[in-house]
């Protein structure tokens, strides 16, 4: 299956900004692109690229003073086959855990571990360990928030979204998160491209996606406790603890925000 997708973000700045921007595919699916996705703005400005700590592809620029626009497109091939689950059990004692998963056990900016830990386990402690226990989160976070855009809010956490009981798939993704933290359960936070194949009329606007993965059996496992349900053209970007790690734009400055748009388009 081959998946058509890009983005572009319309801006108008009252001064030059420097910015950072996470539009790329991942380097995990690299190869899987028929040609480099390589970011575009509009009036062209000099780029230059770095990876971070998680390995995310960032961009960094100075916008100019005025209408801006940056985007990125490309060609994908995918499976086609929705996401795939894990075996039952495969929690890990946490002594066992790989090293590189343990910031994934620790609290964050926007998943507060501290704050949500006896919730998590008053809810969870009776559940069996790992996929059952995930699963059972997941279930818990798409039942308990109501979704919204308009009750979008870029700060709210994870524990404002568990008593707020709306908001959209970052914090689902975000109390998911915390959840399993709390119960001992390395769990990241992921971006990307989410478009609608394999599922019924009528479709959403385009947008990014947030879901989270989970460190099961020895691996990473993808859950979605937005949509609850395997998906079919996942297409992660970037991954870090919450969003504040993965921001799609970190403007150094202010910008009105004037059009955007996101395409996630089955071609063949």
């Amino acid at each position: 299956m081959r998946i058509k997708l890009g983005c572009r973000f319309n801006l108008r700045l009252p001064q030059p900004t420097p910015m950072i921007a996470l539009l790329n595919v991942h380097f995990s699916r690299v190869g899987d692109l028929e040609y480099p996705d390589h970011v575009k703005t509009w009036p062209p400005v000099p780029l230059s690229a770095y990876r971070d700590g998680f390995g995310n592809w960032c961009t960094r620029l100075v916008a100019p003073q005025g209408e801006f626009s940056i985007g990125t497109e490309g060609v994908i091939g995918d499976s086609g086959l929705p996401d795939a689950r894990p075996p039952d059990g495969g929690q890990s004692p946490v002594e066992t855990l790989p090293d590189e998963t343990l910031a994934f056990l620790l609290g964050s900016r926007y998943c507060e571990t501290d704050v949500l830990s006896d919730t998590a386990w008053r809810l969870f402690e009776h559940t069996p360990p790992g996929h059952a226990r995930v699963q059972a989160i997941c279930d818990f976070v798409h039942n308990h928030i109501r979704f919204d855009y308009l009750a979008a809010r870029s700060t709210r956490s994870a524990a404002q979204a568990y008593a707020e009981a709306q908001g959209v798939c970052r914090d689902y993704a975000h109390l998911a998160i915390a959840f399993c933290r709390c119960m001992n359960i390395p769990a990241r936070y992921c971006t990307g491209y989410l478009g609608d194949i394999g599922m019924p009329p009528p479709y959403a606007p385009g947008d990014f996606a947030a879901w989270t993965e989970v460190w099961l059996d020895g691996r990473w496992w993808v859950f979605d406790p937005r949509n609850n349900t395997p998906r079919i053209g996942r297409v992660l970007v970037a991954r870090g603890r919450d969003a504040a790690d993965v921001p799609l734009i970190h403007s150094f400055g202010m910008n009105v925000l004037t059009g955007f748009e996101v395409w996630t388009d089955q071609i063949g």
